[in-house]
């Protein structure tokens, strides 16, 4: 589901989706783990699968060889959920590691997880979750 730059970004920021989330999406470097779960929050929202994958960290349980497969695999995801929202219930940042438990809201319900996140030369990456 692709939106018009212009709107409100899904992440809840309250900024233009071109002022927020599409910068992470087209390149840049988010400069924690929260901006990179908010930004893969948005990234499912928006269907942007390729981001999904590219900030997954290899040691994650869903990660899969077969890119066609899995980038297929999460645009199904996205087209056949709406996402409503995202709230962030706690922050915690150490080094090299670092967890955030969200809230993310569904037409069909809502997801709690603790995410945990790995910095691995700079960058920021997905490593797993524990659904609550």
């Amino acid at each position: 589901m692709k939106i018009s730059v212009n709107k409100p970004c899904p992440c809840g920021s309250k900024m233009k989706y071109k002022l927020c989330c599409q910068k992470y999406h087209k390149g840049a470097k988010a400069k924690d783990a929260l901006t990179l779960m908010k930004s893969r929050y948005t990234a499912y929202a928006v269907g942007d699968a390729k981001y999904i994958i590219k900030t997954t960290h290899l040691e994650n349980p869903e990660f899969q060889e077969d890119k066609q497969a899995w980038q297929k695999s999460i645009e199904n995801f996205c087209k056949e959920n709406s996402f409503l929202g995202l709230e962030i219930e706690s922050y915690e940042q150490e080094k090299e590691y670092a967890f955030v438990a969200f809230k993310a809201y569904f037409a069909e319900g809502a997801l709690y997880e603790k995410s945990r996140f790995v910095q691995n030369k700079g960058f920021w990456y997905y490593l797993d979750g524990k659904i609550k």
